[in-house]
């Protein structure tokens, strides 16, 4: 059997040395993400793994379709670049990560907010300018006295859930799933409930047509003023111009972001500060908001996880098994 993982960086490298050695497989890696133009590097492969945000076309599928290749194992969580009913129609199973280690962006995402709950970007931005002093306008509010609102509680909203309850909030969540498992953790209620009562709202949630822009004008009045929007999951979920308006508006007090609409075009590479997008520029100005680069996941128990489980999946669906990680 032999393997081609896509978009392979140094860290991966030993794990994927490792797990090739204790299967006796050949893989062969490349640093480059799965896309039309390289497809054909997949020739005489039995299978293929790869990860990263780069949008992959039917055209893609068709060629594996053509070379043989029958599946494709995404390293990560996140598979809203891959056409999915085109994989189906080229009779491409596709698997995904979904909990290679739901704890590491739960920690990314609780982290965020309490940064911001304790209004230390505002101290910086002022100690920066020599100013030391604190005020009304910067007393905080303690974690246990808060409410915390989950917009998805599948493997990532739910072990958020268990930290928020382990430090004493009160932990609201919406799913369209009901999962007996959380009641210790969570009180199940409706987003609008969320929305109004939640003095952090934290967004664990996929990003489908359905999901886009979920979080948008009319979701951000519902908001307390001094509630605190973390999103760890897609930057799609939120619409960024009403999320820039309701922080220049005070109709919310901070945002902690993982992930952005447009992150496609910078997250992940070295740019010139003058090539960065208006809107990130704009909210990276802003005391009371955190941005990091897609980088909650990124742990080294997560790399470990995430190949363990996609290159297993390979080997499982290669060898005519099957996978409980199939998305298509």
């Amino acid at each position: 059997m032999k393997l081609l993982c896509y978009a392979v960086s140094d860290l991966e490298k030993p794990y994927i040395m490792a797990w090739a050695q204790k299967n006796n497989i050949e893989i062969k890696m490349v640093t480059e993400e799965l896309s039309y133009k390289n497809v054909q590097l997949a020739q005489g492969f039995d299978g293929v793994s790869s990860e990263g945000i780069t949008p992959v076309d039917e055209r893609v599928y068709q060629a594996f379709e053509t070379m043989g290749i029958h599946q494709l194992a995404i390293r990560q969580v996140g598979v809203d670049n891959q056409d999915l009913l085109a994989a189906r129609k080229h009779h491409i199973t596709i698997t995904n990560v979904a909990a290679y280690s739901p704890r590491a962006i739960a920690e990314m995402g609780v982290t965020q907010a309490m940064y911001l709950l304790r209004n230390i970007g505002i101290y910086q931005a002022r100690m920066a300018k020599g100013d030391f002093t604190w005020d009304e306008s910067t007393i905080s509010t303690e974690i246990f006295n808060c409410t915390v609102g989950l917009v998805g509680v599948g493997h990532i909203g739910g072990a958020t859930a268990q930290i928020y309850r382990a430090l004493g909030a009160k932990v609201l969540a919406y799913d369209l799933t009901y999962d007996a498992s959380l009641e210790p953790y969570v009180t199940y209620t409706d987003l609008n409930t969320v929305l109004h009562e939640a003095d952090i709202i934290s967004l664990h949630t996929p990003l489908f047509p359905t999901t886009e822009n979920m979080i948008s004008e009319g979701q951000f009045k519902m908001m307390k003023s001094t509630a605190i929007l973390i999103n760890v999951a897609r930057g799609g979920l939120v619409d960024t111009t009403a999320l820039i308006s309701a922080l220049q508006h005070h109709e919310i007090a901070g945002a902690g972001l993982d992930t952005l609409a447009d992150e496609l075009s910078y997250f992940g590479e070295h740019k010139n500060l003058s090539e960065l997008p208006a809107d990130y520029e704009t909210l990276s100005q802003m005391p009371n908001v955190l941005i990091t680069p897609h980088v909650a996941f990124f742990t080294k128990l997560a790399i470990r996880n995430s190949i363990e489980i996609a290159l297993n999946d390979a080997k499982t669906i290669i060898e005519g098994g099957r996978s409980r990680n199939i998305v298509s």
